[in-house]
């Protein structure tokens, strides 16, 4: 309490320098006066609200800002989102991982769902396979840090990202963007709309992402970290009447880029292999299928019955398919390699109340999910003589009823109050067996043999329900300063370890229970002399029951790898955050956003020994930096060859931070800086415009994820993944 405090004063003194420092949220000018700023519509709250009134941590960042900063697809939030961290995830193309105030979840085995809740126009997206959305075809993309659990539901404990795609225009609209870059790169896209009728409109965008390999593959030949990824999005709007509105949308991503093995960051103990030079090469010899497919329909029908009340519905379905191989060892020799398939399904029902009188507004709703997550991955182990397979799926059927409410006391003081009230039935089914041979085992397609032995194999049905609450209070200093005070709740369900081992670690088939968060936040927001617009918060978060897993090597004669998913116990979460743009004169536009964290584990209790102990003191917070900062600048100059040039230069910092709960000196991240510039030139008539993206201009190195199998038994397996280099390119833009 004594560090929370502290931090409290350092936010207070930070608001106090804010006044003359040009602190402001992303906002755009409301008339051709470039130095004024005009309000900023979200829906954190799944209404439409001005971001200066929503008593919630929200950072928008609209279509123009995304491509004045060069943002290629959501991971480019990590750099522009205090305390975010936004990634690939290890050994994958597309798999998203997401922290947000230290709360996440990194593993995208099926069984475990992530502490951010990532939203496609309001559809919530279960599963992280296939996440890492591009950026087309886009009208803002909203974070919202902290707990989101009454208006998003039970895996929002860290927060939300919510992807808003482009409503279709009144005219006909079509654009065409192709790009050329560094490592072979060749993009297209290509998206348009126009209405068909006085009441129905249509639109479509289409996306080619290609480019050669950071790096090589020295074993099998092919390219590192190349892109070979296809997109899809289609859509309808029918208007019957003033009264009613209808969006069917459709949207379908293909990734077929080359398996992502990672960089060995030690020498093995067997075969005499050593780091490569290039943090992009490898020497991985499994080889495989690897492909991931996602695909998903949504209709959303919109009813204003009246003044104050609107009735809306979204349906949706989803589902994914991924087919991968992950060479852990990262050698040609056999000694923890993986191949994987995933699949997963989802229908979603969700009923919205939305109202709005002369003092009050509010949204109310029912809310069911019906989802099943299955897949199976060998652990194929050279050294040992055998393959561990397994296998299994978790069956999800959720129902929740939620309501916010808002209330203005007096033209200045407004009261929220909402909560949520879920319940999840869960069955998981649990399969884990040894077969003899380091191939391939008959889970997977490979040569069929008997089973040599049965570790794991259970259902175990469970129903986890939880009611999390949400309050605030707001209340207007002047027209131009707002500030406010929460206290909300999140938490997330409970359920098995996939790769849980009964023979190691008997308890695994108890499963584990949910985890909860409870965050204290005040928040101050505002303009300074109608030229700059601020946001800023300080919170404080206690940690429940986490959930954590830990993999330990056994030995004889227990061999194996022993994964244990843990609720180990408590820690407390504190910080301040602050965004801010400031048009400064008619060509200059500022931005800024900072975040400090800090966080740590108050109790960390383990069973690997078979008794309880507490190892808080040698645990820490993973993907946590403990600062984070993004300065960027848009000098916009007229009449450049008779159009308009806008440049941003970027930087971005974190501080260094750790990619699992113990630390580990091989992969542990220093802190690094990123120098970004782009620039954008439009045509007069603004049918074209040139585009010009250069990325980590310093060509820094830095990892972004990790395993750590060390030893003799697994060949000493250490490798890390890491962000892109350098890269430069060029765009092409035609819009009618």
């Amino acid at each position: 309490m004594k560090r929370f405090a502290r931090a409290a004063l350092m936010a207070g003194a930070a608001w106090s320098a804010m006044s003359v420092g040009a602190l402001a949220q992303d906002a755009q000018p409301a008339s051709d006066d470039a130095t004024q700023v005009g309000d900023i519509i979200v829906t954190a709250r799944r209404r439409e609200e001005v971001l200066q009134d929503v008593p919630i941590a929200v950072t928008s960042l609209g279509a123009e800002r995304l491509e004045q900063t060069g943002a290629t697809d959501i991971t480019a939030l990590q750099q522009q989102t205090p305390n975010a961290t936004v990634q690939v995830a290890r050994g994958s193309n597309s798999t998203l991982i997401s922290f947000i105030r230290g709360v996440g979840q990194q593993d995208p085995l099926w069984g475990f769902e992530p502490g951010v809740g990532l939203y496609i126009d309001d559809v919530y997206v279960a599963r992280p396979q296939g996440a890492v959305l591009d950026i087309f075809d886009i009208n803002r993309i909203e974070v919202l840090r902290g707990p989101q659990g009454t208006l998003y539901g039970r895996n929002t404990i860290g927060g939300a990202i919510k992807y808003v795609t482009d409503r279709i225009g009144q005219t006909p609209e079509f654009e065409a963007s192709a790009t050329l870059g560094s490592y072979r790169q060749a993009d297209l896209v290509v998206s348009g709309g126009a209405p068909v009728s006085d009441t129905l409109a249509v639109g479509a965008a289409f996306a080619r992402y290609t480019r050669d390999g950071f790096g090589e593959n020295t074993t099998t030949g092919l390219d590192q970290y190349n892109r070979d990824v296809t997109g899809w999005r289609l859509s309808a709007e029918w208007t019957p009447t003033d009264a009613l509105f209808f969006r069917l949308a459709y949207d379908r991503v293909d990734d077929d880029s080359n398996p992502r093995h990672g960089h060995r960051e030690v020498n093995s103990t067997v075969g005499g292999y050593t780091p490569p030079t290039s943090v992009y090469d490898t020497q991985a010899g499994l080889t495989g299928e690897q492909r991931v497919v996602t695909e998903g329909y949504s209709l959303t029908g919109d009813w204003t019955v009246n003044d104050w009340l609107t009735l809306r519905s979204i349906t949706a379905s989803r589902r994914g398919d991924t087919a991968t191989v992950i060479d852990f060892d990262q050698t040609p020799l056999p000694y923890l390699d993986v191949p994987a398939y995933y699949s997963d399904r989802q229908f979603s029902q969700e009923f919205q109340a939305l109202f709005e009188g002369d003092r009050w507004s509010g949204v109310a709703g029912i809310y069911y999910l019906d989802s099943r997550a299955a897949g199976v991955f060998d652990t194929i182990a050279g050294n040992l003589g055998v393959v561990i397979a397994a296998a299994g799926s978790v069956d999800t059927t959720s129902w929740s009823a939620f309501g916010d409410f808002s209330y203005e006391l007096t033209d200045r003081l407004e009261v929220s109050v909402g909560g949520r009230w879920t319940q999840d039935d869960k069955t998981g089914d649990v399969y884990r067996a040894f077969f003899l041979g380091a191939t391939r085992s008959p889970l997977t397609g490979g040569t069929p043999r008997a089973v040599f032995a049965t570790r794991t194999d259970y259902t175990a049905s469970e129903t986890f329900e939880r009611f999390t609450p949400r309050v605030s209070v707001t209340y207007d200093f002047t027209d131009d300063f707002t500030g406010y005070a929460s206290y909300s709740q999140g938490f997330k369900s409970g359920g098995w370890d996939m790769r849980g081992d009964a023979y190691l670690t008997p308890q695994t088939v108890n499963g584990y229970d949910p985890e909860v968060v409870d965050t204290f936040e005040v928040g101050l927001k505002g303009n300074l002399g109608g030229m700059i617009q601020f946001s800023s918060a300080v919170f404080y978060s206690a940690y429940e029951d986490q959930q954590i897993t830990s993999q330990v090597v056994a030995t004889l004669p227990a061999t194996g790898i022993a994964s244990i998913v843990d609720n180990v116990g408590s820690s407390t979460i504190y910080g301040a955050e602050f965004e801010a743009t400031a048009f400064l004169t008619d060509n200059l536009t500022a931005f800024l956003s900072y975040g400090y964290l800090h966080a740590e584990f108050d109790e960390f209790i383990t069973f690997v020994t078979g008794s309880p102990v507490d190892i808080s003191d040698t645990r820490v917070f993973q993907n946590s930096p403990e600062h984070t900062l993004f300065l960027g600048a848009t000098w916009t100059q007229p009449d450049v060859f008779g159009g308009d040039l806008s440049v941003t230069p970027s930087i971005s910092y974190r501080s260094d931070y750790h990619l699992f709960e113990a630390a580990d000196p091989i992969l542990d991240q220093d802190a690094y800086t990123l120098v970004d510039l782009a620039a954008v030139w439009d045509s007069p008539n603004g049918h074209f415009s040139v585009g010009f993206n250069g990325r980590n201009l310093t060509d820094e190195t830095y990892r972004v994820g990790g395993y750590s199998f060390p030893g003799a038994t697994f060949n000493n397996s250490i490798s890390a993944f890491y962000g892109p280099p350098r890269t430069f390119s060029v765009t092409l833009t035609a819009r009618y």
